[in-house]
């Protein structure tokens, strides 16, 4: 009860400090980041509603942009709104008597004056960014860490990081890369080890992948960057591309950051979450440059069947668009599911697959994964000689990573341990969705691969209009983040990602406080 207490208190001297100096929300954002600090959005409402105190250095920030004095914003008793530590201008003239300066400190003193009474010009952020938005590390994560900072324990199940819960690289890998340090101080050839894309070609090659050589194919510095890289290739101003919805937020900010004009198709909960063909098809247009396929699929698990896959081709041809495939995760898949590279559907179309080992490997901080441009190279020379450019640009990717491809890609792959029945991907994938099936206002389809599950709330039951609060609401309560649905471009506040990587233990804890949550859980 005392910390509810302390919370109202804070929350009400920061809205009467606020409307004393007529002041929104937005206002004191932008102050705190005139002085060099940040708050964000989330952040500050959550202050002014009383949910959250901020930490001590939050809360100088707050007062020196109010004027008022941190102890008094904090809920302290007997101490004074006005800031301590702004001297009155008497005083300050009295203390400038007392300690008469030197000719050369004097000039100092008055050409820091001078600078001080030139208001500096407002760098703001890029309009670019307006429509960019990337929630597994948005102002939920933002609260999260801030919460930690106050030395709270937060579940992060809001983002796919394979090594905090106990998956290790494998051993092989790390001795070759101990191995081969000292080779890789330079840097490598802007696409790439010879030896790392060569294993790479002979990868493509058991997928069925036509049309691919080592020249075809280019490492980065994980997908993220080679998502970025092609979207600049590629799209002018305007130019429209096909994203799934849901999505990987990574594909709609890099396209919207490249000029581009990003059209969501629908992915179908009822029908698995596969692709709406005809939705797909319904939203094509004369500007429509390409179509973006992530399977398998994040954040909802989903492997799509050689029929969708066809069927998305066949949509490409007749309209003559580029593919990109997105396949991360294609070595995590379960149930006996076998994953189908779209490109070897499309020897005749221009294509681009992406993968890497920071999944399937459990390397994400390696940073290491590749494109392979295949199908249809000679409409797409153009688009090449710009992703070349690109490349060149970034002078390569980080080399000591890239010579682990070729020992992670050969022989025996340790994850498939991880895929099969008594696995632990495997065993929590069917805990989780079984746990969040039994709590009473939930659905979730089962994943066929990767570690997130998308599971549905009943908005109605729950009174959800803002998925953000609902993230928040869960956080401060249960100190479980997840990632809401809104932050995968889907359009409903109905949705939430769940990422079951944790051991089983920490899960049951996990889906406990979840159902406890939800038992009474009511959207203001």
């Amino acid at each position: 009860m005392e910390r509810t207490t302390e919370r109202e208190r804070f929350a009400s001297r920061l809205k009467d400090a606020m409307a004393e100096r007529g002041m929104k929300q937005a206002d004191v954002i932008q102050m705190a980041a005139d002085a060099g600090g940040k708050l964000g959005k989330s952040q500050m409402s959550q202050y002014v509603a009383g949910k959250t105190i901020p930490r001590r250095d939050v809360a100088d920030l707050l007062a020196r942009v109010l004027g008022v004095d941190a102890a008094w914003l904090l809920g302290a008793e007997g101490t004074d709104a006005r800031d301590a530590g702004a001297p009155s201008r008497a005083s300050a003239r009295h203390e400038a008597a007392s300690h008469p300066v030197s000719t050369e400190d004097g000039a100092r003193e008055h050409a820091a004056s001078t600078i001080r009474s030139t208001p500096m010009r407002e760098f703001k952020k890029s309009s670019k960014l307006d429509n960019v938005l990337y929630d597994v590390r948005g102002p939920v994560n933002d609260e999260a860490e801030a919460m930690e900072a106050r030395g709270e324990h937060i579940l992060k199940l809001n983002i796919g990081n394979p090594a905090p819960f106990g998956f290790r690289t494998p051993d092989e890998v790390i001795f070759d890369m101990r191995q081969q340090l000292t080779e890789c101080e330079g840097y490598s050839n802007s696409k790439g080890l010879f030896a790392a894309r060569k294993a790479i070609m002979q990868y493509a090659q058991l997928k069925h992948i036509p049309n691919v050589d080592v020249d075809s194919i280019y490492t980065g510095n994980g997908v993220s960057e080679l998502i970025q890289l092609c979207m600049n290739a590629l799209l002018d101003t305007g130019d429209e591309i096909l994203i799934p919805s849901p999505d990987y937020p990574l594909w709609t900010a890099c396209a919207t950051l490249a000029g581009g004009a990003p059209v969501h198709y629908i992915c179908d909960e009822e029908a698995e979450w596969n692709p709406d063909l005809a939705d797909i098809e319904s939203k094509i247009t004369s500007r429509t440059k390409a179509i973006v396929v992530i399977n398998p699929n994040n954040p909802t698990g989903a492997v799509y069947s050689l029929d969708i896959l066809q069927g998305i081709v066949e949509l490409a041809r007749k309209h003559q668009l580029m593919i990109f495939s997105d396949e991360i995760y294609d070595r995590l898949c379960m149930d006996g599911v076998k994953h189908i590279s779209i490109a070897s559907l499309a020897p005749d179309l221009p294509c681009v697959t992406f993968s890497g080992l920071s999944k399937s490997h459990m390397i994400a901080g390696y940073r290491i994964g590749w494109m392979i441009l295949s199908g249809n190279k000679r409409c797409m020379r153009d688009f090449i000689m710009g992703v070349n450019m690109l490349s060149n640009m970034r002078l390569c990717s980080n080399v000591p990573a890239q010579s682990v491809v070729q020992t992670a890609l050969g022989g025996y792959q340790s994850v498939e341990r991880y895929v099969e029945p008594g696995g632990r991907v495997y065993e929590q994938r069917n805990y989780v969705y079984e746990a969040l099936n039994a709590i009473d206002g939930v659905t979730a389809v089962k994943p066929k691969a990767a570690f997130y599950i998308f599971p549905k709330l009943d908005v109605k039951k729950f009174n959800i209009t803002d998925d953000e609060q609902f993230a928040l609401d869960l956080l401060h309560e249960k100190h479980i983040l997840v990632t809401r649905g809104g932050g995968f471009n889907w359009e409903k506040p109905d949705h939430f990602r769940v990422v079951y990587l944790p051991r089983m233990g920490v899960l049951r804890e996990a889906m406990e406080d979840l159902a406890d949550f939800l038992s009474t859980y009511r959207q203001n």
